[in-house]
């Protein structure tokens, strides 16, 4: 009882101060501009492809599926971890158990993609500390960038450490009081045979303990990420769905810009009462002058560098990049977020 109830505060305070955070979010998205999303089906056509399938990824095949593999991981362990927020609340253990072979493939498959994810995560970690890949420096590129990186790439390993010791020790636990384990963990059962020879006192706390250390570490990594650009764990879809489905040469015209031209070409065509209108503003000058989608791309960034990796300009020597852009539109709005949300709510 008293485990439920430590565990019901430390899920009340994740979920209090992720509330917290979205609320500063919310208060910037209702000061940028109004953009109108259509076509919904052709989006949800999208982000499938993009977003789940990760279609655009695999231009870059070895680290493509890697990512894609990690993506995907993250969906099937989702399940478990919705598992242990049950368990904890209420004192059960494995409370899906009942749902026969099809818990057994989802616990198989979550234990394999922890495996497969922690290797991932190596690679990653190994590629951008000894690499030195150049799209991930540049002049707008600071050492916080690249400790943000290093310090959510280290908390997903750290979360998939703790998942499969916690299937390890719950195979031993399980095995030494007789009794047969639910689900099934092929790669947790290989690595039991590691551990098989400690005592019945120390198989019991290492199961407690990693069980405990994996649900803390994911309340904890769920209130640090809005706080960094791996934001893009919880933006990348609902990014995906808002992108653009146009054809990139398309260009939205401005109302007013079309009509003045209309009067150069023709000065007898009729005047609409919109002329009397203030004259839009051209360009963007602050944070609040972009749309909300364009927010939402800065939120999402993670700061990969493959935009300016491709830019034209940046390729021949220039300053641009467009990185440093979306970086800027996400460091600004943070700058004034306080002030929105002191405005928003007087």
């Amino acid at each position: 009882m008293i485990a439920q109830l430590i565990f019901a505060l430390a899920l009340l305070l994740t979920l209090g101060v992720f509330a917290f955070t979205m609320r500063r979010y919310f208060f910037n998205f209702r000061y940028t501009k109004k953009k109108p999303i259509s076509n919904v089906p052709a989006r949800l056509l999208e982000t499938f492809k993009v977003a789940i399938a990760q279609q655009k990824i695999f231009r870059h095949p070895v680290m493509g599926l890697l990512h894609a593999l990690v993506f995907w991981g993250f969906i099937v362990i989702l399940f478990g971890s919705i598992e242990m927020v049950i368990d904890g609340l209420f004192g059960t253990e494995r409370v899906f158990g009942f749902m026969g072979w099809f818990y057994d493939f989802l616990m198989a498959s979550g234990d394999i993609f922890a495996a497969i994810i922690a290797v991932s995560i190596l690679v990653f970690l190994f590629r951008r500390v000894f690499m030195h890949v150049k799209r991930f420096y540049g002049p707008e590129m600071k050492p916080v960038s690249k400790a943000d990186a290093n310090l959510a790439l280290s908390f997903i390993l750290f979360l998939m450490i703790s998942l499969l010791g916690m299937n390890v020790f719950y195979l031993l636990e399980t095995h030494n009081a007789g009794h047969e384990a639910v689900g099934i963990y092929p790669v947790s059962a290989m690595l039991a045979d590691l551990f098989a020879d400690m005592g019945d006192g120390s198989i019991v706390f290492w199961h407690q303990f990693n069980w405990w250390a994996h649900i803390l570490l994911i309340f904890v990594f769920a209130n640090v990420l809005p706080y960094s650009k791996h934001f893009h764990v919880f933006m990348s879809v609902p990014n995906v769905f808002v992108s653009r489905i146009e054809p990139l040469g398309k260009v939205d015209n401005m109302e007013s810009i079309t009509r003045e031209v209309k009067l150069m070409l023709d000065p007898s065509a009729p005047m609409d009462a919109a002329a009397d209108e203030p004259i839009e503003k051209f360009g963007v000058s602050d944070a609040t002058d972009v749309n909300w989608v364009n927010y939402m791309n800065a939120l999402s960034c993670t700061e990969c560098g493959r935009c300016t990796a491709v830019c034209p300009a940046n390729i021949t020597g220039k300053l641009l990049s467009p990185r440093k852009i979306v970086m800027d539109v996400r460091a600004r709005m943070k700058e004034k977020s306080p002030g929105l949300i002191k405005e928003g709510a007087a």
